[in-house]
């Protein structure tokens, strides 16, 4: 119950629209950050593999 009760703070918070997307406007803001939260969570847990560069290829 407690992780259900984080989840819906974190939602409520992040339903709050950005002003980007305020300009594109949300038909469902609450579904929208519930969806930016479980990728953000997913990408957290598993983040992809960084590309490392030697100085002298950035060129």
């Amino acid at each position: 119950m407690a992780r259900e009760q984080d989840d819906d703070e974190r939602t409520a918070g992040r339903a709050e629209l950005l002003p980007e997307e305020q300009a594109v406007e949300s038909a469902d803001p609450e579904a929208q950050a519930r969806e930016v939260l479980r990728d953000s969570d997913r990408r957290s847990e598993f983040p992809e593999p960084t590309m490392r560069r030697r100085p002298e290829e950035t060129t």
